[in-house]
């Protein structure tokens, strides 16, 4: 006779293990087996059904065996192709959620670290993406020090470059010999040189940060806009002997966007066409309302084909350029475009007569920032 204690032992740790083994709620392997398993038993039990009717109920004087043969394997064929659409059916409909997820990765751009979602995801899968959300949350605050590293920095070298160059006008307001002269001037064209990188760097470091830029965006007509900023450039475009031009409709254009680096976006295009558009006459403010776009366009030498792709790199000149700069200009145009959910575009020679630079805003829509991937740059 059996020990009962021994048998009321063994007994809990059995059904632990068969629970254990049992797939658990919402994993894939649950979901498939209750997606396969009624048709899987609906196909056998037809197929059962068959095999007796042919065994059964028919008689062999009315059929012979190549009859019976055919029949059973044209059933089985049948049978089999059956189980196989199940089959393929019910895990295509259980990978779904794992099919809507990669094309969530798929189509995100490299400086968008969100966390992926996890709801209707397999039990099997959870764990996966949510260690790649830890990932991203870390690249993300890596990226961001790095990002407030560089703001930072160049706020606290604006104040002794600015002490510097005070110092240099100051000298250069007195009468100094010719080589001190030179040596001052020099030294001011340095300093004005610093000051502007290290304005750029800390527009170009707000720009691409993750924070909320959107909550600060107000609606504007972008016609309006464009004659108010671009008429403060018309005496430094006289200067250069460039007469400004501006292109607009009648009606408003409206678009959301945060003035201070819209502001700066046109100040770095301007910029470029003057120091790198030698010879143009004149410069074109183009405004556009279907969609909602602002161009910039000079009749300069434009630039080289093996340079389109690389001149919004930050940092990076043209071997070709004579004029001075720092190659943040357009880096910066691509920033705060991106912040705005923008694209952009760079038209030139041949197929322009000079540079033209486009941005096409996503219209009248306050808070919105696409997800976009590097097609963005129009190329």
């Amino acid at each position: 006779m059996p020990d009962p204690f021994v048998s009321s032992t063994v007994r809990p740790s059995f059904w632990r293990r068969a629970l254990l083994r049992f797939p658990a709620s919402g994993s894939l392997a649950r979901k498939l087996m209750w997606r396969l398993f009624p048709p899987i038993s609906i196909l056998v039990v037809l197929d059962l059904s068959v095999t007796w009717i042919l065994t059964r109920r028919m008689s062999l004087e009315d059929w012979l065996l190549r009859d019976i043969f055919w029949t059973m394997v044209l059933s089985q064929l049948l049978l089999v192709g059956l189980i196989a659409w199940v089959l393929l059916s019910g895990i295509r409909s259980g990978l779904a959620s794992i099919h809507d997820l990669s094309g969530q990765i798929r189509q995100r751009s490299d400086e968008n670290f969100e966390q992926l979602d996890v709801r209707g995801l397999p039990a099997e899968v959870v764990p996966l993406v949510e260690h790649f959300n830890e990932l991203l949350e870390r690249l993300g605050d890596t990226l961001q020090a790095q990002k407030r590293f560089i703001g930072h920095a160049a706020h606290q070298l604006r104040t002794p470059l600015s002490g510097l160059r005070l110092e240099s006008e100051l000298m250069l307001a007195k009468p100094l010999p010719d080589e001190i002269r030179q040596r001052a001037e020099r030294i001011k064209n340095v300093s004005d040189r610093m000051i502007r990188m290290g304005q750029q760097l800390m527009v170009l470091a707000r720009a691409d940060s993750t924070v909320n830029i959107k909550d600060s965006f107000t609606r504007l007509d972008l016609c309006e806009w464009a004659r108010e900023e671009g008429g403060d450039w018309f005496l430094r475009a006289r200067q250069h002997g460039v007469e400004i031009h501006l292109l607009a409709p009648e009606q408003p254009v409206w678009i959301d966007a945060e003035p201070v680096l819209l502001r700066e976006l046109l100040a770095n295009l301007m910029d470029n066409a003057l120091r790198y558009g030698q010879g143009t006459d004149r410069i074109v403010l183009r405004v556009s309302s279907n969609p909602p776009s602002f161009s910039v366009e000079d009749h300069g030498p434009g630039i080289a084909q093996a340079d389109g792709q690389r001149v919004f790199e930050a940092f990076y000149r043209s071997p070709g350029s004579q004029a001075e700069g720092s190659g943040l200009g357009l880096a910066i145009v691509q920033e705060i475009a991106r912040a705005h959910g923008a694209w952009w575009s760079l038209l030139s020679r041949p197929d322009f007569p000079g540079t033209r630079i486009t941005i096409v805003f996503p219209g009248p829509r306050i808070g919105a920032r696409l997800t976009r991937t590097e097609t963005q740059s129009g190329h």
